[in-house]
């Protein structure tokens, strides 16, 4: 047990009282000084990981559970409806990707872990998720996944949901099997996983579906009964796919060369399938197909969708959310509709995530980001009208230390109208500052009006940072996504300086003075922006960073297993192969006209570490100025906060020594 300091801040929040409308009180930031303030916090308060990191409420809402950081302790922490804690596990460097309550006793946290696989397999390093049972007190016991099953790897590789079957428990898994050695050892038998039941109270398992047959890739979705609703297969290297009921009737199925084939979920009341289809040139749609058999009809046609509801204990679709900060939620249920709108509206002036809720919606937990709010976390009480503010993600980042930001508009060079995230330093007029160019990664991602932490952290030190919504990312149509097929260093590289040379046309930054940072895909525009372009940016920081995209291709296509499919995605997305050496960082090392700062993870999957040792080697044998950082054991996300806190005092202080904020 721990003390009620593991709130945070919640020994001075009290209840946000409902006004005299249908809607929550706003949430109150940390009291603080209106006046502008020089003494920021170090930079530490933004690089360490959330003290909050994450949540979940149980199915009655009686308890919440969150990822909280104390006195440098990291722990899961279970609480009861008065934010008073009742339970802790120390997760010490555990890189958690989820949990999630199994009734109002047990939790299921899911961590990773990286493992070198060697030669023989289409990946040389491979990222695990294993799934473990915590209890909530000493009567119940706590085991790690398939731990007690020979034959089946001590991992998971995908969650079906969590089931509560004649007062029993059970969570639904993906499983590698193994196959028995010639001395009667176990062996690797094949990648493709089964589905397996495992009953969460003695942790018995039972395979309830095969895996798919060489060269295919299966999917499943369980019903509230744990059986087997819907299976679905694709070919990887025909296309070919369909979705078949729990008699093993084809209920849907189709050929999409390009792999744009899902499940979504199971329809309302469990009685039809939704799932996503598109295809080349096209965007994708939601289609419903009833699991008796009959046509496929679209789903939700003509209706941008912000978020899809669907019932934790039974699987089935319950109601969405349309895009728009004024949009009114649409549910079966008036009751749940109406708890959203609640919350949305309580919380309309920042922005707002619902993160878990109770399965009648009654109780909730959200998280708010905004201007002076640096990340704060609430237990909302929507039947008595009330919220609890339980913790701030960063308690030295107070309001007047958060850098303003809002969405700054502005068209490229070829006329195709753009946007991008304009983060300010606080306190400081908005005319001729020094510029971070901060491009995102993805390439298919986005940027919103939200905290940023490593934009912040820049903003504290005087920087304006630019995050640019490049042709290509996903805040607006298809066709803007599409329109970055094939431009990787050049109209998506073009947009990011055409962001530049608005905000200098506008008298908000001083073009001269410009460095650009970015991780992952960011990371191979950091590189581009000084090989590819010239006499733009004074210094780049590239944190895993693409340095080449053929190598790229090589590695995911590699890793597919060689698929057609795999191959017609990447093709489409990368253009030409004839034009890849033409965007490649590292094959243009000698053009390279700032210093670069290379950060790299040694345990990174997805942009693996070879990236940024061949493009030091490149810019080393051209004489060229550059450092390289390397982080031991950290992965693609910066989940270890030793590494984040090593990485961002080596990006600002690099932008710090060759481009100067005073």
């Amino acid at each position: 047990m721990i003390s009620s300091k593991v709130l945070l801040a919640a020994a001075s929040a009290s209840a946000l009282a409902m006004g005299v409308t249908t809607a929550l009180a706003a949430p109150a930031a940390p009291a603080s000084s209106n006046a502008v303030m020089q003494d920021m916090p170090p930079l530490s308060a933004y690089g360490e990981l959330p003290s909050i990191e994450d949540a979940a409420i149980s199915p009655s809402g009686q308890f919440f559970a969150a990822l909280v950081t104390v006195d440098g302790k990291r722990l899961l922490v279970a609480f009861d409806q008065n934010n008073k804690p009742i339970s802790s596990t120390n997760v010490d460097t555990m890189k958690v990707r989820s949990f999630e309550w199994v009734g109002d006793d047990r939790l299921l946290l899911t961590y990773s872990i990286t493992e070198n696989l060697g030669y023989s397999f289409t990946t040389d390093k491979h990222e695990f998720d294993v799934a473990t049972i915590i209890p909530m007190n000493n009567s119940l016991n706590g085991k790690v996944v398939f731990s007690n099953r020979q034959g089946l790897v001590n991992a998971v590789f995908g969650n079906y949901g969590i089931r509560k079957i004649d007062g029993r428990w059970y969570g639904f898994f993906g499983a590698l099997e193994l196959a028995r050695g010639t001395r009667n050892e176990y062996v690797f038998k094949h990648g493709r996983p089964y589905l397996y039941r495992v009953d969460l109270q003695d942790y018995t398992t039972k395979r309830i579906a095969l895996a798919a047959d060489d060269g295919q890739r299966s999917d499943w979705l369980v019903d509230a009964r744990g059986e087997v609703a819907v299976s679905y297969e694709f070919d990887r290297e025909r296309g070919d796919w369909f979705i078949r009921n729990a008699d093993g009737d084809k209920i849907a199925q189709g050929k999409s060369p390009e792999g744009r084939i899902g499940l979504v979920g199971l329809g309302s009341g469990g009685q039809s399938v939704i799932y996503s289809l598109g295809s080349s040139g096209e965007g994708s749609s939601w289609l419903e197909v009833p699991l008796s058999g009959g046509t496929s009809k679209p789903f939700l046609e003509d209706v941008d969708v912000e978020r899809v509801f669907f019932d934790r204990a039974t699987g089935y679709y319950t109601g969405y959310l349309p895009e728009g900060d004024d949009s009114k939620p649409v549910f079966a249920n008036p009751a749940h509709g109406d708890a959203v709108t609640k919350v949305r509206q309580a919380f309309k002036d920042y922005d707002l995530r619902m993160v878990n809720w109770s399965n009648d919606l009654s109780k909730m937990v959200v998280r708010t980001t905004g201007v002076k709010d640096s990340g704060t976390w609430f237990s909302v009480d929507v039947e008595n009208l009330a919220a609890k503010a339980f913790g701030y993600e960063r308690m030295a980042v107070e309001p007047r230390h958060v850098g303003p930001f809002s969405t700054f508009e502005y068209t490229a060079s070829d006329g195709m109208e753009m946007d991008g995230i304009l983060t300010l330093p606080p306190g400081r007029e908005p005319t001729n500052l020094p510029l971070v160019m901060m491009p995102h990664g993805g390439p298919h991602s986005s940027d919103k009006e939200r905290f940023d932490w490593w934009a912040q952290a820049f903003a504290s030190r005087g920087y304006a940072v630019f995050q640019p919504n490049f042709r290509g990312s996903t805040n607006r149509d298809y066709d803007f996504r599409r329109a970055g097929y094939g431009e990787w260093g050049r109209k998506m590289q073009t947009d990011k300086s055409d962001g530049l040379a608005a905000l200098a046309e506008a008298g908000i930054i001083d073009p001269n003075r410009a460095c650009i940072v970015g991780a992952s895909y960011g990371g191979y525009a950091a590189l581009a922006g000084v090989t590819l372009q010239q006499g733009i940016y004074k210094c780049a920081v590239a944190v895993a960073p693409v340095s080449d995209i053929r190598r790229m291709y090589d590695e995911d296509y590699k890793a597919s297993g060689k698929r057609k499919v795999t191959r017609t995605v990447m093709l489409e997305r990368l253009g030409d192969p004839d034009g890849w050496n033409n965007v490649s960082p590292e094959r243009h090392a000698a053009n390279a006209d700032a210093p670069i700062m290379l950060i790299h993870g040694k345990d990174d999957t997805v942009v693996p570490f070879v990236h940024s040792f061949k493009m030091a080697d490149a810019l080393k044998d051209e004489g060229k100025p550059y450092e390289m950082i390397t982080l031991e054991g950290e992965d693609h996300w910066l989940s270890l906060s030793e590494t984040r806190h090593k990485m961002l005092a080596a990006s600002v202080g690099f932008v710090q020594k060759h481009n100067p904020a005073d």
